[in-house]
């Protein structure tokens, strides 16, 4: 039986929006290492379901995708990614007169 990962796609660096953030991702859990090919001495692997990668809207659509074709799945849901606490910043905010600590360089 076939092993695959349910998570939610990360930005990359190259991305400023968070369009394709909110997306699932299923992708299978490779079963065997990669192997050194003797020729070439490149890595490689055997299983071709590692190329293999689904996207969709929501975390119920890939589980139910997954439980329908007999798939054991790990889901790994997404950690919080606020920053200061959920409070938005401002670079002004670093050189407010009231600020709690002075500003320094």
């Amino acid at each position: 039986m076939a092993t695959v990962r349910i998570y939610r796609a990360t930005r990359n660096a190259m991305q400023s929006g968070k369009a394709k953030a909110r997306r699932w991702v299923l992708e299978y859990i490779p079963s065997e290492t990669y192997e050194r090919e003797p020729l070439m001495g490149w890595a490689t692997m055997r299983d071709m379901r590692r190329q293999t990668r689904l996207t969709f809207s929501s975390k119920e659509a890939a589980i139910a995708h997954a439980e329908k074709h007999g798939l054991a799945y790990r889901l790994e849901d997404p950690s919080c990614t606020e920053r200061g606490g959920g409070r938005r910043k401002s670079y002004t905010d670093n050189f407010r007169h009231d600020r709690p600590r002075p500003w320094t360089h």
